[in-house]
C-alpha cells in the first residue's frame, strides 16, 4: 500500500498518456483515496490507473 512520502513510478494512468513513466513523489493522498504528488497535474486513482513503488 501506498504511503505519503514513496517515490512511485507511474505504468499507466488512464487518459493521461503523457504521465506513463513518470516517477514522482507522494505528497498527499485525500479522502477518497486519490494519490497526488509530485509529478504534477492529475492525481492517481489506484483502482483505475497502474503504478509501482521505487525502491531507492
Amino acid at each position: 500500500m501506498v504511503k505519503v512520502g514513496d517515490k512511485i513510478r507511474i505504468i499507466h494512468m488512464n487518459g493521461e498518456p503523457q504521465y506513463n513513466g513518470k516517477t514522482g513523489i507522494v505528497k498527499h493522498i485525500d479522502d477518497i483515496g486519490q494519490i497526488h504528488g509530485s509529478w504534477c497535474g492529475c492525481a492517481l486513482i489506484p483502482s483505475v490507473d497502474e503504478y509501482e513503488i521505487v525502491e531507492d
